[in-house]
């Protein structure tokens, strides 16, 4: 005869309680243990039947205590502990309310990035599974929020990196405002600082943190913080092989540094790097090496830079050809050099051009704009307006001309007729 046994979706919850508490009272001996674990098992079932799930998680937590802190566990004792986790988190979607599965969210990663250097990985990936339990957008975002605070802490930010790559959809998702876009940015910037080969990601989120200042009012208390951000910005921009164009001179974070004391040379740095040529950058070496060396910045290789960055300065300003002499001049080298460099901008992908031998010049036909802001989105427009009309234009001559031809034809009908 076959045998009908009652299940109901609480049986993880109360196998979890069960198990746990059997580890933390395993060493009491079964006399003080069984009612131990008896007393916690009833004291469930009664959070379950009231449908107190706050109180449940907060009963289940301090039960998984033991596995969290084990300095040891064997395969079998890692999964069942992530199982049990998971179990705790899936009480969010049991919550009557959302304020209630926030609650609980917050009870679990108050618990997960408690002395984070322990199993940082489970936890981060237990934290991912509550992530996607939760159904508000702002608990998602909490809980993102404290995985990074717990890759940064635990030393584990394989486990998070690849994330960074959609962010920009994670904000627009989340509907998250400034105060919280720049909080999480600024984390991510931290997690990324450390990582090899990673310094134009960290540049990028550095921008992007330091972008959320736009220097009004609301920003008047917080954006004297953003001040080693910003300078940390100017100088992964110099040091960069690959980066010969930004916008951060437009930045209000960035802005606050040319009054600021310990600052300022960094701020006049960029404005070099971004506005001026060669022998203003040698002015500056001279009487700032100490400080140069200080940040990290290799005087050779900040040369290179700026000869390609004065490279650009000249093709801005002239009409389309650059003299040999001119390149000589600006970047103080000998005539049998200029070649050498014009090569190495093509290869930086950041100027294109014809070299004329005979007649000693250099024909461009396209280059970087060293500085992209609001002027040059402004002359972008224009010209796209004008090649907007001159299409137009086109297209208009030709229907004209396809009527003329048209009206010929019919006519010369007429005449055969």
């Amino acid at each position: 005869m076959a045998t009908i046994v009652n299940t109901t979706e609480e049986e993880p919850m109360l196998a979890v309680v069960r198990s746990t508490a059997e580890l933390a009272w395993a060493d009491a001996g079964a006399e003080v243990a069984d009612p131990e674990v008896a007393r916690l098992c009833a004291e469930a079932q009664q959070h379950v039947l009231a449908g107190r799930w706050l109180d449940m998680a907060t009963l289940m937590l301090a039960n998984a205590d033991l596995l969290l802190l084990a300095p040891r566990l064997s395969d079998k004792a890692a999964a069942d502990l992530e199982c049990s986790l998971t179990v705790i988190c899936n009480l969010v979607t049991k919550a009557g309310s959302e304020d209630e599965a926030l609650e609980i969210a917050r009870l679990i990663c108050a618990k997960l990035t408690h002395q984070p250097g322990e199993k940082p990985t489970l936890r981060i990936k237990v934290l991912f599974s509550l992530y996607n339990l939760l159904p508000s957008l702002s608990g998602k975002a909490l809980v993102y929020r404290k995985a990074l605070e717990l890759a940064a802490a635990g030393r584990a930010a394989d486990c998070v990196v690849p994330t960074f790559k959609n962010i920009d959809a994670f904000v627009a998702y989340w509907g998250i405002g400034k105060p919280e876009q720049r909080d999480l940015f600024l984390a991510v910037t931290r997690i990324l600082k450390d990582q090899k080969g990673m310094t134009k990601e960290y540049f990028k989120f550095l921008n992007k943190y330091l972008a959320t200042f736009d220097g009004s009012a609301d920003d008047a208390d917080a954006i004297g913080a953003a001040k080693e951000e910003a300078a940390a910005a100017i100088i992964e921009f110099v040091k960069s092989s690959d980066l010969y164009q930004c916008d951060l001179l437009d930045m209000p974070a960035v802005a606050q540094l040319e009054k600021d004391e310990k600052y300022q040379p960094v701020y006049e740095l960029l404005k070099i790097f971004l506005t001026l040529r060669l022998d203003s950058y040698l002015a500056f070496q001279t009487a700032n090496s100490t400080l140069l060396q200080g940040y990290g910045l290799v005087h050779e290789e900040c040369i290179t830079k700026m000869r390609l960055m004065s490279l650009l300065d000249l093709s801005g300003h002239c009409s389309g050809e650059i003299p040999y002499s001119a390149i000589t001049k600006a970047l103080e080298i000998n005539d049998d050099e200029v070649e050498y460099w014009i090569v190495k901008a093509i290869s930086s992908k950041i100027l294109d051009c014809k070299v004329d031998q005979l007649n000693q010049l250099v024909i461009v036909s396209r280059h970087t704009s060293r500085v992209f802001g609001m002027p040059q989105w402004q002359s972008l427009r224009s010209k796209l307006g004008v090649w907007r009309g001159n299409i137009a234009n086109a297209i208009n001559t030709i229907q004209a001309n396809k009527v003329t031809e048209d009206g010929g034809q019919g006519m010369q009908g007429l005449m055969i007729r």
